[in-house]
Order: structure tokens, then sequence, then C-alpha cells
């Protein structure tokens, strides 16, 4: 039963993030390891969609370490952990909570014994801003603690460099973009502290070229020549060397406004959807505190509501009209979302 759920959620998850942005680009998904102990290691700007594009991209069932302050509700935790998702405790969780995370790390190094694949986002918290930000040595302690209880397992770093067009807007590009396998095993245990240095420089240089990587220094403005350039943020490599180059070798892109045709869609969508869609202006949007949770709280009304409206205006119009009306009223909605996220 769990990997029926776990399928049937995987499916849902997919078929809602292909009706959420224009595109999804995927790269170097074959280079996974399909039946080894994976540590996937990802930058982290949006939020929960960091996790469902690697969840639903990568072709394995995966475990992620998830911060602890999502599973205080009973019934959402049960969920969460269902999804096979464990909470992690930070320093602003309680130093009293801190201990709780032993179990966690031993559970994933258990898990990676037996060949399975573990999410970590090393950076410690979300960030809208387009850099890669000092790692946290979070994930080198799973990996010592799973070669000393577990001396014969060889486990597969791959860094994900997750990168959007325009993180918070509707509809958004994505680009996943997985990196080289990065073996490890017994011989990282003979200096800690050189492996901690090494693993996350190694992790680290290959985030900062499978993503945009800003400097700290002069950030708000390199931001903004970018952004006068209208550059394309899903091509992290293009981009990359157009800040090393301080602009000399970068292409001014013409911007793609909506068109009046496609406006018109989105506004005749927006009216079939009145509810839900007043739901996320008013109510929803109004108390997101980071806004990096935006594109997250927006998926999430898509995902629940969006679906329980449609249906109950089906059986609204299958109930007083003939029921072709109330097919007609689902590809109405289907077509025009295709039309105006696809466009």
């Amino acid at each position: 039963m769990k990997q029926v759920w776990l399928y049937s959620i995987r499916a849902y998850l997919r078929l809602g993030l292909f009706f959420y942005f224009k595109r999804i680009d995927v790269r170097n998904a074959n280079t996974i390891p399909k039946n080894e102990a994976v540590i996937f290691l990802g930058n982290h700007q949006n939020a929960l969609l960091d996790a469902l594009l690697i969840a639903t991209k990568n072709g394995r069932f995966l475990y992620f370490l998830t911060r602890a302050g999502v599973f205080e509700k009973p019934l959402v935790s049960k969920i969460l952990k269902s999804l096979q998702m464990l909470p992690v405790y930070r320093i602003r969780d309680g130093w009293s909570n801190l201990n709780k995370n032993n179990s966690v790390f031993s559970k994933s190094s258990k898990l990676l014994s037996e060949q399975n694949a573990v999410v970590i986002f090393p950076e410690g918290s979300h960030n809208l801003n387009r850099t890669v930000r000092p790692l946290s040595k979070g994930f080198t302690r799973i990996i010592f603690e799973t070669l000393e209880n577990y001396p014969e397992t060889k486990i597969q770093l791959i860094p994900v460099g997750l990168n959007f067009k325009h993180a918070t807007k509707f509809s958004d590009t994505a680009l996943i973009n997985f990196g080289a396998p990065i073996q490890v095993g017994i011989e990282l245990l003979e200096d800690k502290n050189k492996s901690v240095i090494k693993l996350k420089d190694q992790v680290s240089q290959q985030l900062r070229a499978l993503t945009i990587h800003i400097e700290s220094e002069n950030y708000e403005s390199t931001l903004q020549k970018l952004e006068d350039l209208n550059v394309d943020f899903t091509k992290p490599e293009a981009v990359n060397q157009c800040i090393i180059s301080d602009f000399e070798n970068c292409k001014k892109i013409k911007p793609k406004d909506d068109t009046p045709l496609k406006q018109l869609f989105k506004f005749l969508l927006i009216i079939n959807l009145f509810i839900p869609y007043l739901i996320w202006k008013k109510i929803a949007q109004p108390k997101i505190k980071e806004i990096e949770f935006t594109s997250t709280f927006r998926f999430a009304i898509a995902l629940t509501l969006v679906p329980l409206f449609i249906i109950l205006v089906m059986l609204t119009l299958g109930f007083v009209l003939p029921i072709k009306f109330a097919f007609m009223y689902l590809l109405n909605v289907i077509v025009l979302t295709l039309l105006s996220v696809k466009l």
C-alpha cells in the first residue's frame, strides 16, 4: 500500500507541476544511480517547490530532511511522514530539541546503508537570492555516521542546481540541473576535519556551476545589471560567464510581455476559478510572511482548492443541466489553463 500511495502522490504532483510551470527542464538525470546510496544536495531558493521538483524529476523515491517546524500539527505530521519526510531541528526550534536530530541522522544512515536516496538542502534555509550560500556540515555528519556504522557503503553525492526565471511569479520556468556524482567511502574517516572541508568545497563548487551564483559583494548592483539585460536565469552557464566576464560576454534579450490574447486567457481562467482565486488573493497571499513561500502557497491552492472547486461546479452543473455541460466546463478550464500557462 505504501508504494501505491507514493506512486499516486508523485503522479498527482507531476500533473500539478505540469499545469503550474510553463516549462520544466531537466539536465543530467540519466547520471543518477538507480540502486545505490545517494544524497541529493540542492541549493534552496523556492521553499517546498524545490523539494517537489527533485522528488518528481529524479526517477527514484526519496527521503527528505525537512525543517521540524512544519511537523507541529499532528495530522500534517502524519501526512508528511507518510511522504518520507524526516524532521530536522534547528537552534530556532529550541536547544532542547537539537538532541532529537541524533535519531533522525541515525535513521538517515540506515536508509543509506539500504541503498536508499536522501535529500538535504545544505544551505540550511531558503532564500531567493541568486547565490550559493555557505554550506552547513550537517550532511557530512550523516556521511560519517553511515560510514562508521556501515563501512561497506559507497555513497554517491549529487549536487542539484535549482533555477527559476521568476520564482514568485505564475507561470514560471524552472531548470533542475543534476551534477556529476561524487562517490565517497570509508577513506573519508582517516581525517574528518579535512574531509569536511573537502566535501563542502566540492559540493559548493558544483552548485556554483549548476545554478546562478552572484557573489555577496556588489550583489544588488550585479543582479540589477542582469535584470536590465533580461538574462535567462534558467541558463546558469551563460549567466555565470556573463558575470565572470564583467558583463562583456553578455547579450541583451528583448523582454517578452504577455500578449493581449494570453492576458485574455488568464482573465477567462480567473472567471472560471473565481472562488479559489479570491481565496488566494484576499486570504492566503496577504498572510505570507516570507516571500520564498509565495509559490509554495499558490501551488498548494492550485493542488487542493482548485480541483475541489472544479468538482463542485461540475456536480452542480450535472444536477441542474445535462451532464455534458459539466464536462464542457472541465474541458474549458483545462484548455484555458494550458493557454494561460504554456503560451
